[in-house]
């Protein structure tokens, strides 16, 4: 575990303290969490973030796992599944580390100035942080040039994200 996700955890630890002794249960009001990006990729169909995997997964276990009912927390409307209560707890407190960046859009299409929902199986945590992608090849070059994909895709997502509410 790196430093600066032990860091994190400390802090989440001491954040569920405080939410329990201020009586919010197990995580602190809507209104204290951190803002996601601004456009989520959110299934059609199911109505879920990243198609129901739990996005925490991906950096405890190194692999997309499907979240489960049971655990499950809304945040600005969105609904996102869990494994376990400790993920969820986790989400709660860092939704900025754990949701995918740029919403779950493919970052390769952002920097082409496209808005491409990824796909939750076809995934990579650079930096600390979870990104997804439309395919494999687009995973592929994305991992051949990570630098220069992710400056371009930031430079690009303020103005591909203002498109996505149109």
């Amino acid at each position: 575990m790196t430093a600066a996700r032990q860091q994190r955890k400390r802090w989440l630890l001491c954040g569920l303290l405080l939410g329990v002794a201020l009586g919010w249960g197990i995580s602190p009001p809507l209104s204290l969490w951190a803002a996601t990006d601004n456009q989520l990729a959110v299934n059609a169909d199911t109505g879920l973030a990243i198609s129901g995997f739990d996005p925490v997964a991906y950096f405890t276990e190194g692999k997309a796992l499907f979240g489960q009912p049971g655990f499950e927390l809304n945040l600005n409307g969105v609904v996102w599944r869990f494994c376990n209560e400790g993920n969820r707890g986790a989400f709660a407190v860092h939704p900025e580390v754990y949701a995918p960046r740029f919403g779950g859009y493919d970052p390769v299409a952002i920097g082409h100035g496209r808005s491409v929902p990824g796909h939750p199986l076809i995934w990579a945590v650079i930096g600390e942080r979870l990104y997804l992608f439309y395919s494999e090849t687009s995973r592929a070059a994305f991992l051949a040039d990570t630098g220069r994909i992710i400056d371009t895709a930031e430079r690009k997502w303020p103005e591909v994200a203002r498109s996505l509410g149109d």
